[in-house]
């Protein structure tokens, strides 16, 4: 990637994440990842706490892959991406299972 892109990643970077979370939820993607992108089995993966970096983000986005369908900057800005990436990354870790009564009885 030239260092423009790389400059330009950079700055989106610093997304917003409450227009991310609305993002997540306009587009859908909670439907397979879960409302706190927690995942949903085989339908959808993982994604936060510790989302992947921007870039793959990006990526995964841009490019057809199995199920997912491939949302072009016509339909998805680069900015509502990064927005979408600061929601992920404002998601924070649960608990551990040791500090959930209910698990230790």
């Amino acid at each position: 990637m030239p260092v423009s892109g790389m400059v330009a990643l950079a700055a989106q970077s610093q997304g917003d994440p409450v227009r991310g979370k609305h993002l997540f939820l306009a587009y859908g993607c909670y439907q397979c990842h879960g409302t706190t992108a927690a995942g949903g089995g085989p339908a959808g993966p993982k994604l936060a706490p510790n989302p992947l970096p921007l870039a793959g983000v990006t990526v995964k986005l841009r490019t057809a892959s199995g199920r997912m369908p491939v949302y072009t900057p016509a339909v998805l800005t680069d900015a509502e991406i990064a927005d979408i990436f600061a929601y992920l990354q404002s998601i924070p870790n649960g608990k551990a299972a040791q500090d959930i009564p209910l698990l230790n009885r």
